[in-house]
């Protein structure tokens, strides 16, 4: 894992993008930070979830949408250093651990984190929409 540099990187977590493609409630909060022209991370776990979800619930069209989407940001493997990492932030914060991956990956790269998921609720780094 390589951690970034001070940047105005954001990584949407599973819920915003979840919002942001079907259009939910918060999608235009989400386009905001999708259409602002700022560098999108996208953890390989989030693309996963999304499009395991999306499959299920809106068909194979919504998920190739997605993960056509997904797959031009900077995609962020889930590595080694990232996986310990995650487990202690898991330890630390009680985050699941989609969660911890996901929040712990937005700080390795100093992305401002965007969710819809109170359980990030009050954390540094994080927009809850």
């Amino acid at each position: 894992m390589t951690a970034g540099t001070a940047s105005d990187s954001v990584l949407l977590d599973s819920s915003a993008w979840l919002e942001y493609i079907t259009l939910d409630v918060k999608a235009d909060a989400v386009a905001s930070y999708v259409e602002a022209g700022r560098p999108i991370l996208v953890p390989t776990i989030v693309i996963y979830e999304v499009y395991k979800k999306l499959k299920m619930s809106w068909g194979k069209v919504e998920a190739d949408r997605f993960a056509s989407q997904a797959m031009r940001r900077q995609v962020i493997p889930l590595d080694e250093v990232l996986a310990l990492a995650a487990a202690s932030t898991s330890l630390q914060l009680k985050l699941a651990m989609a969660d911890a991956i996901i929040y712990t990956t937005a700080r390795a790269f100093q992305a401002e984190l965007i969710t819809s998921d109170q359980a990030f609720g009050g954390l540094p780094g994080v927009a809850l929409l």
